[in-house]
């Protein structure tokens, strides 16, 4: 009997991240995390079933929403601690970068963070070549022992017409000697 499947909930970033899936456990390896966010109360068990119809759709795939409007995620960030002035002298060269200026190594962080876990790479290409290189090695067996088999006949019928012919060349040579013979007493007696 198939387990009965919950939807479950996490954050992440302003969006909620709902999956359907048997278990706890089954849910944040569908987050892509080996962190129990239930025990640290950062998931939980969704119970409306508005909520749950998306996820219950496609179980075991993760189902995003963004959370709240705009204009709400924009004053959630108001909430943020102000950076810390510049300590910079004045007349002091700018390095090109903003203070408050988010770094590339910082985003990419935050996208692994916030991304859904890539699919395993499917091996069904790899399977097809290799299936077809050892029908292809099976093929070239089989031609190799026709070939063979065949090379075995051809020698021994060579052997059989070289033995045939062998036999047939020499009686036809004791033949034209005794020809010969007989042609040359007769010649002998000819003459005058």
């Amino acid at each position: 009997m198939a387990r009965k499947l919950k939807v479950y909930r996490t954050a992440i970033g302003f969006r909620d991240a709902y999956v359907a899936a048997p278990s706890q456990a089954a849910a944040l390896r569908a987050w892509g995390t080996e962190k129990n966010l239930f025990a640290r109360g950062a998931a939980e068990l969704v119970e409306d079933p508005a909520l749950a119809a998306e996820p219950l759709a496609s179980p075991g795939e993760v189902v995003y929403r963004t959370r709240g409007s705009l204009a709400e995620q924009v004053a959630a960030l108001g909430d943020l601690p102000k950076a810390k002035p510049s300590k910079r002298k004045a007349g002091q060269a700018s390095s090109g970068t903003r203070p408050d200026a988010v770094s590339p190594r910082a985003t990419k962080t935050r996208a692994a963070r916030t991304a859904p876990p890539r699919p395993r790479p499917s091996r069904s290409d790899l399977e097809e070549a290799e299936r077809a290189l050892a029908e292809m090695e099976a093929r070239e067996r089989r031609a190799q022992a026709d070939l063979r088999r065949r090379e075995r006949a051809l020698a021994s019928e060579r052997k059989r017409i070289e033995a045939d012919f062998s036999e047939e060349r020499e009686s036809l040579r004791r033949k034209r000697e005794a020809a010969q013979e007989a042609y040359d007493a007769a010649m002998r007696e000819w003459q005058p």
